[in-house]
C-alpha cells in the first residue's frame, strides 16, 4: 500500500506585500513599534499573537490615551527599545510584558490576533450591542478559545485506511482529559468544550466573595472521581483579579491535580489577573484571546440576561 503523509502547509498570508514594506521601511517601526512582533512558544504548537494599541478613558472620560502597556515609552527620536522583537508586520506579535520570569510569562497564550476576532471583541465590548449578537459572537469566540486549548493536549501518531484503500499517517487525541467551569460565567464555555468534545466529562465550582472578610470562598465542587489522572481544561471567560480562578486552583490541587496539566481557558485577562495566577501557580497554562487593563465584567450578566 502506498503511504500518504500528512502535511501541514502553512498558506502564504494576503499581507506579505505590505510586511515587505514594513521591513524595508526602519523609520516606520521606530515611530510605531505596536506593530513589533515576536512568536510566543506553545505547549503543543506555537501559539502568535498581535500586540495591539489599545485606548483607556482620558482625564476628560471619553479622549482616549496610549495603553500604558505600549512597548515604546516617549515620543522623542530614541527609536524603539523593545526587546525581542523581530521586525515582523502585523499579522505576528509580542506577548505582553508582566514582569515574570521568561519561564513564568511563556505559560501566558494569546490566540494569533485576526480581524475576525477583533470584530467578536469589538461586540462583546459594546454596550449598546443586543444580548442576541452578544450571546451569538461569544459563543463564536468561545468556539475559537476551546478549539486551541485541545491544540494544546497531547495527541498520538496513527495510521488509518481511507477508503480508497491508501493509508494515512496521522495524529488522534489522547483520551484522559475533562472539563471544569467555574459558575455561573463558566457555564456559558460548557457546549462550546462539548460541541468539540462529545463525550468529556465536565465538573463544576462554584467560588463567591464572602460578604465579611471579601475573599473568594468554595461554596460547591463537583469533578469526576478521577480526575487527578486527567488533564483540566479550566473554564472561566473573565480573568479581573485573578482570586477566583486562584481559589478553583487550590482545590483542583486538593483533589489531585497537578498545576502543569490545567489550562485555563478565558477569553479576556487583565495584565493584573494572569500575573497573579501565574505567579501563584508557575506551571498553569493560560490561554486567552486579549490582555487589556479593562475587562468586560458585565460578561455574565448580558450573557444569561441578568444585568
Amino acid at each position: 500500500m502506498e503511504t500518504m503523509p500528512c502535511h501541514n502547509q502553512r498558506v502564504g498570508s494576503a499581507d506579505a506585500p505590505r510586511q515587505q514594506q514594513q521591513q524595508a521601511g526602519a523609520t516606520d517601526r521606530d515611530q510605531d513599534c505596536s506593530e513589533q512582533a515576536v512568536t510566543g512558544s506553545g505547549v503543543g504548537s506555537g501559539v502568535v499573537s498581535r500586540q495591539l494599541r489599545f485606548s483607556e478613558p482620558g482625564p476628560g472620560g471619553d479622549s482616549p490615551s496610549p495603553d500604558s502597556s505600549s512597548c515604546c515609552s516617549g515620543s522623542g527620536g530614541g527609536g524603539c527599545s523593545c526587546s525581542g522583537s523581530n521586525g515582523g508586520g502585523p499579522d505576528t506579535a509580542r506577548s505582553p510584558t508582566l514582569d515574570l520570569p521568561v519561564t513564568a510569562a511563556s505559560r501566558l497564550k494569546l490566540l494569533p490576533m485576526n480581524d475576525q476576532i477583533r470584530e467578536l471583541q469589538t461586540i462583546i465590548r459594546d454596550r449598546t450591542s443586543s444580548r442576541g449578537d452578544f450571546v451569538f459572537s461569544a459563543d463564536r469566540l468561545i468556539r475559537l478559545v476551546v478549539e486551541e486549548g485541545l491544540n494544546q493536549l497531547p495527541y498520538t501518531e496513527c495510521t488509518v485506511t481511507t477508503p480508497t484503500g491508501y493509508k494515512y499517517e496521522g495524529v488522534k487525541f489522547e483520551k484522559g482529559n475533562c472539563g471544569v467551569s467555574i459558575m455561573r460565567s463558566g457555564e456559558a464555555m460548557e457546549q462550546g468544550l462539548r460541541d468539540c468534545c462529545r463525550s468529556i466529562r465536565i465538573g463544576k465550582i462554584l467560588i463567591q466573595s464572602d460578604e465579611d472578610t471579601q475573599r473568594a470562598k468554595v461554596y460547591y465542587a463537583k469533578f469526576p472521581p478521577d480526575i487527578f489522572r486527567r488533564k483540566v481544561l479550566l473554564m472561566y471567560p473573565i480573568l479581573s483579579t485573578g482570586n477566583t480562578v486562584i481559589e478553583a486552583v487550590k482545590v483542583l490541587i486538593e483533589h489531585g491535580v497537578q498545576p502543569n496539566v490545567i489550562i485555563l481557558l478565558s477569553l479576556f485577562s487583565t495584565p493584573h489577573g494572569a500575573k497573579s495566577i501565574i505567579q501563584e501557580f508557575p506551571d498553569i497554562t493560560i490561554l486567552t484571546t486579549e490582555v487589556h487593563p479593562v475587562a468586560p465584567t458585565h460578561f455574565g450578566q448580558k450573557y444569561f440576561g441578568t444585568d
